[in-house]
């Protein structure tokens, strides 16, 4: 069984988070939540609430242990592109591409 969460559309970049991401990557929950705990990125607290939130999903839902649950795959992909103007210098502008991000985790018992 493996129980997981989705965040969608967080306002960071997927490569800013893919840091974080690589740092919890087949650890154990409790391991995992202490790393995100003391890790000052800027993606680490949304991280750990996807985190908590399959957590929570594994134990309503398919009645699993939580002391046994190890993170089984965890990844981000792109979200769509914000689209932004800076004016600039003799009538120019600039553009400014925000990016967001989709977090997944999934866990399992081991």
């Amino acid at each position: 069984m493996e129980a997981r969460a989705v965040a969608k559309h967080i306002r960071i970049a997927p490569r800013k988070m893919r840091l974080v991401v690589d740092l919890i990557r087949g650890k154990s929950v409790g391991e995992a939540i202490a790393i995100l705990k003391h890790t000052p990125k800027a993606g680490s607290p949304v991280i750990e609430k996807v985190l908590k939130s399959a957590i929570a999903n594994a134990e309503h839902n398919y009645n699993l242990d939580t002391e046994r649950l190890v993170i089984s795959k965890v990844f981000v992909d792109q979200g769509s592109t914000l689209k932004r103007f800076h004016p600039r210098s003799q009538g120019r502008a600039f553009s400014i591409l925000k990016h967001t991000s989709h977090v997944t985790v999934v866990v399992t018992e081991k």
